[in-house]
């Protein structure tokens, strides 16, 4: 099995660590559509080599995925993203500081390279409406 090139994409100089970069990655490609219910991932191995990264760090975000509902293992199958996949927190606003944080490292990622609030405000309005949400 092998992803769509360029569907996950880690950068080792970033400031966010392996494991979170691809977590973050798996669950956007499945909230956008580009991994559907029922899709099998590659295994460990072929992951690992496809984004020369530790085999462990893939092994890691895959068990975490699994626990949180987005991912289930078929022993001797290999690894699918959920049929009902548990991506979406409750409308509650229990996750808004999550949210927050998300939206200020990305508010100051584009400050850092010239943009202003109303930039990332403008892209994300024209993606958002691209995108059905």
């Amino acid at each position: 099995m092998t992803l769509v090139p360029g569907l996950l994409v880690l950068d080792a100089r970033h400031g966010t660590p392996l494991h979170v970069q691809l977590e973050q990655q798996i669950r956007a490609a499945i909230a956008t559509g580009k991994l559907r219910p029922g899709d099998q991932l590659p295994t460990v191995r072929q992951l690992a080599v496809e984004l020369s990264v530790n085999a462990n760090t893939i092994a890691r975000v895959y068990v975490d995925l699994e626990r949180a509902g987005v991912l289930e293992t078929r022993r001797g199958v290999g690894t699918f993203v959920a049929r009902e996949p548990a991506l979406a927190a409750p409308r509650s606003g229990r996750r808004d500081p999550e949210l927050a944080a998300i939206v200020r490292r990305c508010l100051d990622e584009a400050a850092a390279r010239g943009f202003t609030a109303d930039d990332v405000v403008r892209v994300l309005t024209q993606m958002a409406a691209k995108h059905g949400g």
